[in-house]
């Protein structure tokens, strides 16, 4: 049942915020920001009012002895139509993660598997790097520690852009690799992984932190070379005192890492206020496609049979030269569909 009052409420707050935005009152910004998400649910309850008016029309008309029979035949093609867009506007009605719109901060680390394990992650830099590129989004390496045969020790990514973090916040988890490693001379398939965290970047409101709670040291960059070190003792480590989270920015202006660093350990900050928020939460979904659990396996790429099976939804794709070439978007669709299905039902309970 479409919640008939609620539609209201949007409706007239949609109205509202229309005239302050054009009589010039209150916050712009914000008043921008709240229509331009509220609008196109508006346009969903538009289309789904303006069909069941239709329907009340020519089921009122089907008595008619001229016109009975037309009335009937449009009553049937509107009606065939409506469950279309009663699901369009129940997936607008969804309640929105606030952090959906955000940028988003991206961490690589390798896992079980030695080099191979850095070579991987590394692949998966790559991948990401091209998917943004694709998507007309910046990607901007924090730090980057790299290995002799150019695998990744660790990296961390700054992706922007409108909407980052609602597209890529399915990717946090462990991913697994399947193939005959570079420095395998025998053949073998071997096994190993890298960690993939999507954290929302976060604005200062967000978080409060206190400068007495930072220790801020400034040190020589160093690694295996590359653009993203120098040797000068510009690169600026941030430890926040009562977490222990410590974060790294190796660029070579001494302020612009500060700053840097900043937003990374507030994302970290940010990523660990939602988490809690979220295992407080009663309802909290269990196994929910996009819980960001680094723990859980959610994705295996198997190089020999170029097959990629995300193991949450159990979707498996024969496209992994395309998958690793930055083509992400029918596993994130998938996976966004999945979990606007789970909230549908959580709904409708």
């Amino acid at each position: 049942m479409i919640p008939e009052d609620r539609l209201r409420q949007i409706v007239e707050r949609f109205e509202y915020l229309e005239a302050c935005m054009a009589e010039g009152r209150g916050d712009i910004a914000a008043l921008g920001r709240e229509y331009a998400e509220l609008r196109p649910v508006v346009e969903r309850i538009a289309e789904w009012r303006a069909l069941t008016a239709g329907i009340a029309d020519a089921d009122a008309m089907m008595d008619d002895p001229e016109m009975g029979e037309l009335a009937e035949a449009e009553s049937r093609e509107l009606r065939a139509r409506l469950p279309e867009a009663e699901h369009a506007l129940n997936l607008a009605l969804l309640p929105k993660d606030a952090a959906d719109a955000r940028s988003a901060v991206l961490e690589i680390r390798p896992g079980t598997g030695g080099e191979e394990a850095a070579l991987f992650a590394g692949d998966l830099q790559r991948m990401y790097m091209r998917h943004a590129e694709a998507q007309g989004w910046s990607f901007e390496v924090v730090e980057e520690q790299a290995t002799e045969l150019g695998g990744v020790k660790e990296l961390v990514a700054r992706i922007s852009g409108d909407g980052v973090f609602a597209r890529l916040k399915f990717e946090s988890g462990v991913h697994r690799v399947q193939r005959v490693p570079a420095t395998e001379s025998g053949g073998r398939i071997h096994t190993s992984a890298a960690t993939v965290a999507v954290l929302p970047e976060a604005e200062e409101v967000d978080i409060a932190i206190d400068p007495n709670d930072l220790r801020i040291d400034t040190m020589r960059s160093s690694g295996a070379g590359g653009q993203h070190v120098n040797t000068t003792d510009s690169a600026v480590r941030i430890t926040h005192l009562p977490t222990g989270i410590m974060v790294t920015s190796s660029e070579k202006s001494q302020h612009r890492n500060r700053e840097i660093a900043m937003n990374v350990l507030r994302a970290r900050l940010y990523d660990d206020e939602r988490r809690r928020a979220a295992a407080e939460r009663s309802d909290m979904r269990k196994g929910q496609v996009g819980t960001g659990d680094r723990s859980e396996r959610i994705r295996t790429y198997n190089f020999p049979q170029g097959r990629l099976t995300d193991h949450r939804i159990n979707l498996t794709l024969y496209k992994l030269d395309a998958v690793m070439a930055g083509d992400l978007d029918e596993i994130i669709d998938a996976l966004t569909a999945d979990a606007q299905a789970t909230l549908l039902a959580e709904m409708s309970e």
